[in-house]
């Protein structure tokens, strides 16, 4: 079932979006339509702040400040070098 969305829009844009429509052989309801769609559809990739919530610590603690050293032992002890 369709309903109806009077809204606001300007002058300019509106031709511009008319074009726009027309370009694509679509209506500017369609093309309303499926912005509408598009930004109301839950997002499927998640935001940077939820992916580093969910990182590992790390597992070296560094209490001194040659951080290079501090690596290569770290390594070290990993991989067995």
């Amino acid at each position: 079932m369709k309903a109806r969305l009077n809204i606001t829009i300007d002058d300019t844009l509106l031709s511009n979006i008319k074009v726009y429509a027309a370009r694509n052989n679509k209506s500017v309801s369609e093309l309303v339509e499926d912005y509408f769609r598009n930004i109301s559809k839950p997002s499927k990739r998640k935001n940077i702040l939820q992916l580093v919530d969910k990182l590992d610590t790390p597992s070296l603690e560094i209490n001194d400040t040659n951080l290079k050293e501090s690596f290569y032992l770290d390594q070290a002890k990993k991989y067995g070098f």
